[in-house]
């Protein structure tokens, strides 16, 4: 039961958030604008592009024989698009930075929810930066309009209880930077 016995994690306010975007390096970069954005315990993420996939992709053990699947960037019309049902992925415009005692998750918005879409989104490891990327899925028949720059979900940072031995290094480090 030592484990259990001082456990200094937990999920950053946001006043935390708002000390870490203002240190350098920034937390988050190409914030539209943070009094719309900032939540009690998170920051909301906006679209930037939408891709729709155009081919299978290989996933291995080793990542040796990875590749990814090839995609399509979709257009804004307008300011604006309707994706039909199906599973796209989404560049957000904010560029992230997660702290070395931190992680980040982040769930969908709850409007997203209520429009029948939601988004499938990994673990943001300490140390890790980039644009990133996570999978939307359309699940209504009628399928969504998305406008550019909408809030599609919140990033919530979990402090770590421990210093971790390393930080992210992997392929996707400072991608669509």
């Amino acid at each position: 039961m030592r484990f259990f016995k001082r456990l200094d994690m937990g999920v950053l306010s946001d006043a935390e958030i708002v000390e870490l975007i203002r240190t350098t390096p920034p937390l988050l970069e190409h914030i539209i604008d943070d009094k719309i954005q900032l939540q009690p315990a998170g920051i909301d993420l906006t679209l930037k592009d939408v891709l729709e996939f155009n081919s299978a992709g290989t996933i291995d053990f080793t990542n040796k024989e990875r590749m990814l699947s090839e995609c399509k960037r979709i257009s804004f019309k307008s300011g604006s698009m309707h994706l039909k049902k199906g599973v796209y992925k989404v560049i957000y415009n904010e560029i992230i930075r997660i702290p070395h005692d931190c992680i980040g998750l982040a769930f969908p918005r709850s409007s997203l929810l209520r429009c029948g879409a939601f988004l499938q989104c990994a673990v943001w490891d300490p140390g890790y930066e980039g644009r990133s990327e996570s999978l939307l899925v359309v699940e209504n028949k009628h399928g969504i309009k998305l406008k550019k720059n909408a809030r599609l979900v919140q990033l919530i940072l979990l402090k770590l209880n421990k210093k971790t031995k390393g930080t992210y290094s992997g392929t996707y480090k400072k991608e669509n930077i």
